[in-house]
């Protein structure tokens, strides 16, 4: 990272107080401006402005007459340089504060100024602090930083200032700029951010196309974004225009970059990050348990918890440390607190006490006994020992004080139990294991410990099985450590089973745990067991929270929220969270985030089994997930009626026993959908059986955002294909009529056309069927799109002609509004393009008096499309611009693509091909999750357009290439035009 020119601190003279010149401030990178405070200052003629940026550029060094001068003119100045250039001074004198711009030795110099009053100067100290950050390690702060820097420039530097001087600035600083911009760039590659830099590289490389290190970047984005052979083409055309503008080959480093490209060199599959070296502590025998010898992984625990007990032995300012290690049983604590201990021991000389405290047994151990054991391990005499708590808590202390010593308290039941066993004097410290998260601890350091990484259960699999036996059957060994739930005590006894069968494969052995219901029964080898656990925690809660533990265990969602909680529990959210809480504190439950709940796989499970067990009446189970599904339903129905006003179908959902949530606005509300995602789409595949089903399908047409955004798409689809054979089976036609709408929906969202064709004219027939109106207005207006993309325009008009009919019947403004802007693009494509815009302007105007921001953007992109393809491109972009915001505010992600592709075009018509390339770029990223590989052909085949427009031929050939593919598989009659792009650059 280049630090780029200094300005060094100016010193001020004694004649200038703080108070005049702290408001004082100027600007050099853009027009050369000046304030005081807020006001801006006139700072004259250009020649007087050439002076001023002179004399801030000078760094607080006088400048001598004959150099201003030369700076502002050159070789030829005129015969009374010297007498403008004094007036020149007067005048800014006059501007500015007295005493800033002082006369000395026939020259001139602007003195006192404050810290960051010039705008490079404030950049020069952000970029030091950037190149601090980097070399600290820190990429996302160097980052925000070097962002911060870029941010100050205004356009051109020293935008119309006159003089030899000034363009010598102007190619410095800019140069300077774009070197910042490449380190940032650069971090951006080092953090991941490879598919968000592509676009930006694209234009730099298409503004400076000479600057080999932008395209050598543009080359490293395309390769990790998985666009190796546009990343060869940015190459080819680097060598190209460098051999026919200089006559000269690229520098080594880009040839160097291509040929690890060519080898496919996996180094530069993934951005590298530094690795940490652990902190390494002496480790010696010690009076604990045995350390277990196959401890695997945990480093940053390790390192956390050494770094707390060595505090504690340091020779100077040493405090009592204290570590409490909270966690689900079978986490490890215990395994991980003795690893520690052991590592500790050469830093307590003194001694190391351990106890088992039994705080999940149903007779935790007393405190005054565990004392006892203490004092008499510390060389007490037992006649020496006082009977009373206090006393010997006293005595302890006493006896303590001046050694080092470690305690490791194991299985403690709470902080009640552990108080009196502390150390009170420096130098000593303990290690505490428990499933209560000990927030009462004063002065405590907390470890939450969770289950293990993949890779780190893999590996401690693989140390007990034997990597002969998990070589060949690697993928079975990730499905085991996978139902264990990454338990550490879960892996073990698998492993452990494992181990003393030889005849058993890994694969056997995953096929076991594949069956939820016998899992845990299977996870128990010897003493040890998964379930007996689990138990221990599950009979020390109060009857509320068992039931609270049995009732959300059985909701399959990964998490669940409070309100849903309370939901589900039937109990107010303030006692819900009481409950939720209390579940946590024993470690039976975990926060996923602030009014967020989840269970461990295998703890729900357990949950479900005590469900099974100890649920009474058994009607219970079926309505708490009633009460789950009517929440959701409820609340998406709101979300709904928010997002569409005047959209009929709240009207027609099925009835709720239970309220949902209230919003205070839309953002609110969007919020929301967005975040109960996975567990709202989890209860729907849950509800499709029985009295549930149509329910179950209302609550994913309600939530029809989650699959337009392209957020949750495959979820949903999943969804809609479970609820669709749940109604055939149940023989429910209108049911089923609304599943196949909604599956109809998703495919045209992902591009299967003629997949969604024919569910759309089943969920219309089954619709008419069953006497239901809504869905048959919306089956005719997607089959009138779906006619559309296929050809069939007069089959498609009368669809929608008909649908708009039946939406105004059914009182249904926002469906008839939908149906205008698909009637706009037919006649659009069918060459009556006035009629196109006064369809679009109709819907967009329907929407608009609806107050439906969402769904008139897709008014706004139908009228951008209609004026573009007439020609009126301002417009056009204006409309299309407006949607692009309100489909960005929305997470609509499908739709922020395409307008960005309907931008792209009107770029091109415009002749903005630089601007079409970048909007294509951006434009892909969200149609790669999204749309289908129709719409993304049609997007690479614009961005081929756009980067031949601007001479990046190569990498054009690779976008067209790869749309023809897609035209050529999909049968698509835009292959024919595709090959004729291709043919004359081939030619060529």
């Amino acid at each position: 990272m280049d630090g780029g020119p200094r300005v060094p601190e100016q010193r001020r003279p004694v004649s200038v107080t703080d108070t005049e010149t702290e408001a004082l401030h100027f600007g050099v990178l853009g027009p050369v401006r000046a304030w005081r405070g807020a006001e801006q200052l006139s700072t004259g003629s250009p020649q007087q402005r050439a002076l001023l940026a002179a004399l801030l550029l000078r760094e607080g060094r006088t400048a001598t007459a004959a150099e201003l001068i030369d700076a502002l003119w050159g070789a030829e100045p005129p015969s009374q340089a010297l007498a403008a250039l004094r007036t020149y001074a007067s005048r800014l004198r006059k501007i500015l504060t007295p005493g800033v711009l002082v006369s000395e030795s026939g020259g001139y110099a602007i003195r006192g100024l404050r810290d960051g009053a010039l705008d490079l100067a404030a950049a020069q100290d952000v970029t030091a602090q950037a190149e601090k950050a980097r070399a600290a390690g820190d990429l996302r702060r160097a980052r925000t930083l070097l962002n911060q820097a870029l941010a100050v420039w205004e356009g051109e530097v020293l935008a119309g200032v006159p003089g030899p001087y000034a363009e010598t600035q102007r190619v410095r600083l800019e140069e300077w700029r774009l070197g910042l911009l490449e380190s940032r760039l650069d971090m951006d590659l080092e953090q991941g951010c490879h598919a968000e830099a592509v676009s930006e590289l694209t234009a730099l490389t298409a503004a400076h196309p000479l600057r080999e290190r932008l395209r050598e970047l543009l080359m490293l984005a395309l390769y990790r974004s998985g666009r190796q052979a546009e990343a060869l083409a940015v190459y080819a055309d680097t060598r190209r225009l460098l051999s026919e503008e200089l006559g000269v080959d690229p520098r080594p480093g880009l040839r160097e970059l291509q040929q690890r490209i060519l080898q496919a060199d996996p180094a530069l599959a993934e951005p590298s990050s530094p690795a940490t070296e652990p902190a390494v502590l002496p480790v010696r025998p010690a009076q604990l348990p045995a350390s277990v010898p196959d401890f695997t992984g945990r480093n940053a625990f390790v390192d956390e918890l050494s770094e707390v007990l060595s505090s504690a032995s340091e020779a100077a300012g040493r405090v009592m440390a204290v570590s409490a290690l909270a966690g689900i049983g079978g986490v490890g604590k215990t395994t991980l607190a003795v690893h520690v201990a052991h590592r500790a021991r050469g830093a307590f000389p003194d001694g190391q006490l351990y106890v088992d405290l039994q705080g999940a047994g149903p007779r935790p151990a007393e405190p005054e006994t565990v004392l006892g054991s203490f004092l008499r391990a510390l060389g007490t005499a037992d006649s020496a020992i006082p009977d009373s708590l206090d006393e010997r808590a006293a005595l302890y202390r006493s006896v303590l004080d001046g050694r080092r010593v470690l305690l490791l308290l194991d299985n403690a039941k709470d902080a009640a139990q552990i108080r009196p066993l502390l150390p009170g004097t420096e130098g000593c410290a303990a290690l505490v294991t428990s499933r209560v998260r000990m927030v009462d601890l004063a002065g405590a350091h907390l470890v939450d410990l969770d289950v293990m990484s993949p890779e780190e259960a893999l590996a401690l699999f693989t140390k007990i099985v034997g990597e002969e036996r998990v070589a060949t059957e690697r993928e079975s060994a990730l499905d085991v450590v996978a139902a264990c739930g990454f338990l550490p005590l879960a892996i073990r006894i698998a492993a452990s089973r494992l181990a003393a069968r030889r005849t058993w494969t890994v694969s056997v052995l995953a096929a076991k745990l594949a069956d939820e219901r016998r899992r845990l029964d299977e996870l128990q080898a010897g003493d040890l067991a998964v379930k007996a656990t689990f138990e221990l925690g599950y009979g020390q809660l109060e009857p509320a929270q068992a039931r609270a533990f049995r009732l959300l265990g059985l909701a399959d969602g990964p998490d669940i929220s409070l309100a849903a909680a309370a939901a589900v529990l039937d109990v107010p959210p303030e006692d819900t969270e009481d409950l939720l809480e209390a579940l946590v504190d024993t470690s039976l439950l975990e926060s996923a985030a602030p009014g967020r709940y989840r269970f461990h796989d295998l703890v729900r499970l357990y949950a479900r089994a005590c469900a099974e067990r100890d649920e009474q009446p058994l009607s219970e189970r079926d309505a708490a997930l009633s009460r789950l599904l009517d929440f959701y339903l409820a609340t998406a129905a709101r979300v709904f009626a928010i997002e569409r006003p005047g959209d009929r179908l709240v009207d027609h959902l099925e009835k709720t026993a239970v309220p949902g949530l209230v919003f205070a606005d839309r953002q609110a509300a969007r919020d929301w959908l967005y975040s109960e995602a996975v567990p709202l789409l989890a209860c729907v595949r849950q509800s499709s059986t029985g009295a549930s089903l149509r329910r179950a399908v209302d609550l994913l047409w309600a939530a029809v955002d989650l699959a337009e955004s392209g957020a949750n798409f495959k979820e949903y689809e999943a969804a809609g294909t479970a609820l669709r054979d749940a109604s055939r089976e149940a023989s429910d036609i209108r049911a089923e009529g609304r599943a196949m709408l909604v599956l109809a929906n998703a495919r045209h969202w992902s591009g299967q056309f003629a997949q969604a064709d024919e569910e759309a004219r089943q969920a219309l027939a089954l619709s008419e069927a069953a006497f239901d109106p809504l869905p048959c207005c919306w089956a005719g207006n997607i089959l009138g799109v779906f006619a559309y993309y296929q050809g069939r325009y007069a089959e498609g008009e009368e669809f929608l002609v008909r649908a708009i009919a039946d939406f105004r019947a059914c009182g249904d403004l926002s469906g008839a509004a939908a149906a205008l802007c698909n009637l706009s693009r037919l006649h659009l494509q069918t060459g009556r393009a006035d009629s196109a815009v006064h369809l679009a302007r109709q819907g967009t105007e329907m929407y608009e008096e609806l107050g439906h921001s969402l769904k008139a953007a897709n008014g706004h992109y139908a009228l951008g499309l209609a004026l573009g393809k007439s020609g009126q491109l301002t417009d056009a972009g204006a409309h299309l611009g407006q949607a692009l915001q309100v489909f960005r505010a929305s997470r609509q992600r499908l739709w922020e693509g395409m307008t960005l592709f309907r931008l792209a075009e009107v770029d091109l018509q415009a002749q903005r091909p630089a601007q079409a390339a970048a909007n294509a770029e951006m434009a892909l990223t969200p149609l790669k999750e999204i749309g289908g590989e129709w719409r993304r052909g049609n997007v690479l085949t614009v961005l081929g357009k756009a980067l031949n427009g601007i001479g990046q031929t190569g990498r054009a050939q690779v976008c067209w290439r790869d749309a023809l593919v897609i035209y050529e598989r999909l049968g698509s009659p835009e292959a024919t035009d595709v090959q004729a792009l291709l043919t004359p650059a081939a030619a060529a």
